[in-house]
């Protein structure tokens, strides 16, 4: 199931793709990725294009829809987390406002959408 909500993530333009820890962010948009997967390792992007990166399939537990609100708006994205509970990855939904901060329910509906497929929270 990571492999399916990854694929339809990477389906979805303007989804940007954040991998964090204590020294580094590396952050990497969707359009125009392909993914597969080779036995535990599922890869987003050529191994040979500038960006991709390498998951770990066996080791992501859970995924999650967050609404987060901010001051001036709200984030929408699917964060990913190990058997600790630490984030692996998010999946941030941008573009999701206008200049004037209005929102654009057309990328809302797609959020919607995929998360009523998977369900707020999802066990792998």
């Amino acid at each position: 199931m990571l492999f399916d909500i990854l694929s339809d993530l990477l389906e979805i333009d303007d989804i940007l793709l954040i991998i964090k820890n204590n020294a580094a962010v590396s952050e990497i948009r969707s359009n125009s990725l392909h993914i597969k997967q080779k036995e535990k390792w599922i890869t987003l992007g050529d191994n040979d294009g500038p960006a991709h990166m390498h998951i770990n399939s066996e080791l992501i537990r859970i995924a999650e829809f967050i609404e987060e609100e901010r001051p001036d708006r709200t984030s929408f994205s699917i964060h990913f987390f190990d058997q600790n509970g630490e984030r692996i990855l998010g999946a941030f939904f941008t573009k999701m406002y206008d200049q004037n901060s209005n929102l654009n329910f057309e990328r809302k509906k797609i959020y919607e959408e995929l998360r009523n497929k998977y369900g707020l929270k999802i066990q792998f």
